[in-house]
């Protein structure tokens, strides 16, 4: 019903901002900024309710903690770098677009990048015993 709510408060918002397109199309820019923090911020709450089930099955397994924590890490750092592009490609900066773009991919590396050299340690470990 959540997703009903959020789909239908966007549509409304998104028709009204192309009120603006005639006029005032900076208007329309910042009602679409807006719309997409306040469905990111309804997103985020049910992040939260999946993260906490998720850990509690995550508990049950050995290490599994570290791993689920740079999973929510990957996640977030796509959806911020997606919604933060799709801002400036609609107001006109798709220049500003492709490089937050750019730097969410370097981040997800980065981000991953300790599970990468806990993979390259076990493959050395099991090539030199």
């Amino acid at each position: 019903m959540e997703l009903v709510k959020v789909c239908a408060f966007a549509l409304m918002g998104v028709l009204l901002a192309m009120q603006f397109k005639g006029g005032k199309q900076e208007y329309g820019i910042y009602l679409g900024a807006a719309l997409a923090v306040v469905v990111f911020s309804c997103t985020l709450s049910y992040m939260g309710q999946a993260k906490k089930q998720l850990m509690g099955l995550w508990q049950q397994l050995s290490g599994g903690q570290s791993y689920l924590t740079l999973l929510f890490k990957v996640v977030g750092i796509t959806w911020i770098s997606e919604l933060v592009s799709g801002i400036c490609k609609d107001s006109g900066y798709s220049a500003v677009a492709s490089q937050v773009e750019l730097f969410g991919k370097i981040a997800i590396l980065f981000a991953g990048m300790p599970i990468f050299l806990a993979l390259a340690e076990t493959i050395a470990g099991f090539a030199g015993g």
